[in-house]
């Protein structure tokens, strides 16, 4: 039996690659992945906030912050009044034209990656890796 402690490592594996395969289609739309994710995790939960979005990506603030304000510059994404000094996140019409074509990207290329490894997607894999994200990111 592999060392669990190799799970990590895999999983840094899959995300590099991931990134690295994906980065260069989304930087036609002078995107990457992790715009792609926030501009995604917006589109997925409406009312949102940049805080909100950091905690839920497990990423750094300032990244969240860098790349909110790209996608804004871009017309992609707005901010808004929320409860208190909050803004929220809202994609704009260009922001909801791209979903499409950046979760048919996404999607495409773990259809791949399942494929060429025999896995489905009715993989018990899967199912616990949400138990385990929605554990670290309290969902």
């Amino acid at each position: 039996m592999k060392d669990l402690g190799y799970l990590a490592q895999d999983i840094s594996i899959l995300h590099r690659q991931y990134y690295k395969d994906t980065g260069k289609i989304f930087s036609e739309y002078q995107l990457n992945p992790t715009a792609v994710c926030i501009l995604l995790t917006v589109h997925d939960k409406p009312g949102i906030n940049q805080n909100q979005v950091s905690k839920e990506l497990v990423i750094d603030r300032g990244l969240a912050t860098r790349e909110v304000k790209k996608m804004e510059q871009i017309g992609l994404l707005t901010r808004a009044a929320g409860h208190g000094k909050a803004l929220t996140l809202q994609t704009t019409d260009s922001g909801e034209k791209l979903i499409p074509t950046v979760q048919k990207v996404r999607s495409n290329w773990w259809e791949n990656r399942l494929k060429e490894s025999g896995i489905t997607v009715d993989s018990p894999l899967f199912s616990a890796i949400d138990q385990v994200v929605g554990k670290i990111v309290g969902n």
